[in-house]
């Protein structure tokens, strides 16, 4: 994630990249979404949740025209280049002073054809096949502020992933194991409610078996902070077939237990004081965007890239409404659990013991893989936020002090407070919004500024947004800070109400 040039890595076709897309973006904020939907109403959260994927779809479209203008100015750069070696090369080899003024002439006439090369619709020069990640597109766009201004939005964004993976691993192992001792086997869903001073097993609390689960959590995964962590082929084979398997057995279960008149929800239509957690967590659901070069580069044929991205959209959104709506009319309001997975850990809605363990646990699987390669990109972060030009960190601030400031905080959140709903709300709210929003609206907007100075305006970008016009950026940007101001709002109230 932090800049850099990376390999494009091997080829494949449009829908496999839109099979990753949808992998990317469905995850573990999916899981806190029926919770948010109950807490919001049903009507209000299907409207938002269709704005904000209108939205997030808008500003998928802005990045891919940023990275399309940022591989034709590498591009760009490169010929230039090799047009200056070559002088360099006629000027060393004798020839008269008339040949240079006449190859100067040349010149001149070749610092321009990028205009009218681009008239006779060459195809090369906006093409997307390097790829360029956002914090390479942040350098080659933004000043120096805005530039700290990206990475500190990135690195918050992943110090809140960080630690609503380190939350949500516990919780899954504490609602688990201590819904399986004693008298309360079977009993997760059941509409019991639980005291964090609740006693788990003899005299261990919940909340103590929750923090001992943190503990060996941190202690397992921790270390590899401190080394250099890849992501195998064979591991995201893995994490992707237990993923659908849990969500379509969730979906199953709701819809039979409906299909049977067992349901127990009636959901009203609209409670504006969830709005505010339901804001984030749709936000958080549909994040992609700092992952988009990684997707879109590999991608054979681009020519259809945003048709593609919207069909993903769509699908997303159906995915998001068929979870959702199944779990506020199967579940009762106050039953639905934080991670949705825990309300299949009751033998009422499914006796088999093998399924139960396998939709309680399934975030302790998918989460476990994923944390390390957050915190190594998070690290990475940290880095090249402090990196000077030819400059080198001492072995103790390379190998500690950064795996360090990446491990801790979030732990520590983790360990004060497991309300994954504010987690994962918060975290969209705020970071979320920054990447999600306002990011690519900067991104399009300097990136078509750029691409103007250096190949004039008659210069037409292939990859251009469907929303090219400066209406949607300012339509975007000031949407981004009104939520900004909405969400601070809406919590200060809020606490002050407390």
């Amino acid at each position: 994630m932090a800049g850099g040039i990376t390999d494009t890595g091997e080829l494949y076709s449009p829908y496999v990249g839109l099979v990753y897309m949808f992998n990317l973006i469905v995850g573990t904020g999916a899981l806190t979404m029926p919770k948010a939907f109950a807490t919001a109403g049903w009507l209000v959260s299907l409207v938002l949740l269709m704005f904000l994927g209108f939205m997030s779809y808008m500003t998928t479209t802005f990045v891919v025209e940023a990275m399309a203008a940022a591989n034709a100015q590498l591009r760009w750069k490169r010929m230039e280049k090799r047009k200056e070696d070559d002088e360099d090369e006629d000027s060393s080899s004798g020839v008269s002073d008339s040949d240079v003024l006449l190859h100067d002439g040349y010149e001149r006439a070749e610092t321009r054809p990028i205009l009218s090369v681009q008239r006779r619709g060459s195809p090369n020069i906006f093409e997307i096949t390097e790829r360029v990640e956002m914090g390479q597109m942040a350098s080659m766009f933004f000043n120096k502020v805005g530039v700290n201004l990206f990475y500190f939005c990135i690195i918050i964004y992943l110090y809140g992933d960080l630690a609503i993976y380190a939350a949500a691993v516990p919780v899954s192992l504490m609602q688990v194991t201590c819904s399986a001792t004693g008298n309360h086997s079977c009993s997760v869903g059941d509409g019991t409610k639980y005291n964090d001073t609740d006693k788990c097993w003899g005299p261990i609390r919940r909340i103590d078996a929750y923090r001992l689960y943190l503990a060996a959590f941190t202690l397992l995964l921790g270390p590899f902070t401190f080394f250099n962590v890849q992501k195998t082929k064979y591991l995201q084979i893995m994490t992707s077939l237990m993923r659908w398997i849990a969500f379509i057995l969730m979906i199953i279960l709701a819809l039979i237990r409906i299909s049977r008149g067992q349901a127990e929800g009636h959901p009203s239509m609209a409670q504006l004081s969830g709005i505010r957690n339901l804001f984030g967590v749709c936000v958080y659901s549909f994040m992609c965007q700092h992952s988009l070069p990684s997707l879109i580069t590999p991608i054979s044929k681009k020519k259809h890239v945003n048709k593609l991205v919207l069909l993903d959209y769509v699908l997303i959104l159906a995915f998001y409404s068929l979870l959702s709506f199944t779990a506020i009319y199967c579940f009762r309001n106050d039953t639905l659990m934080d991670m949705y997975t825990l309300n299949f850990t009751n033998c009422e809605i499914i006796n088999i013991a093998f399924i139960r363990y396998f939709l309680g646990l399934f975030p302790v699987f998918t989460i476990s893989t994923n944390f390390p390669i957050i915190a190594v990109t998070l690290r990475n972060n940290w880095k090249t936020l402090f990196h000077r030009e030819g400059g080198t960190y001492p072995w103790v601030v390379d190998r500690i002090v950064f795996p360090a400031i990446t491990l801790i905080p979030p732990v520590l959140v983790a360990f004060c407070t497991h309300d994954l709903e504010s987690l994962v709300g918060i975290t969209g709210a705020y970071a979320g919004n920054g990447i999600q929003y306002l990011i690519p609206a900067f991104l399009a907007y300097c990136s078509r500024k750029d691409t103007q100075l250096v190949f004039g305006s008659g210069t037409i970008n292939k990859h251009l947004s469907p929303f090219r016009h400066t209406f949607w950026i300012v339509f975007v940007l000031i949407w981004g800070f009104s939520c900004f101001v909405f969400v601070t709002a809406n919590i200060v109230l809020s606490e002050s109400k407390l």
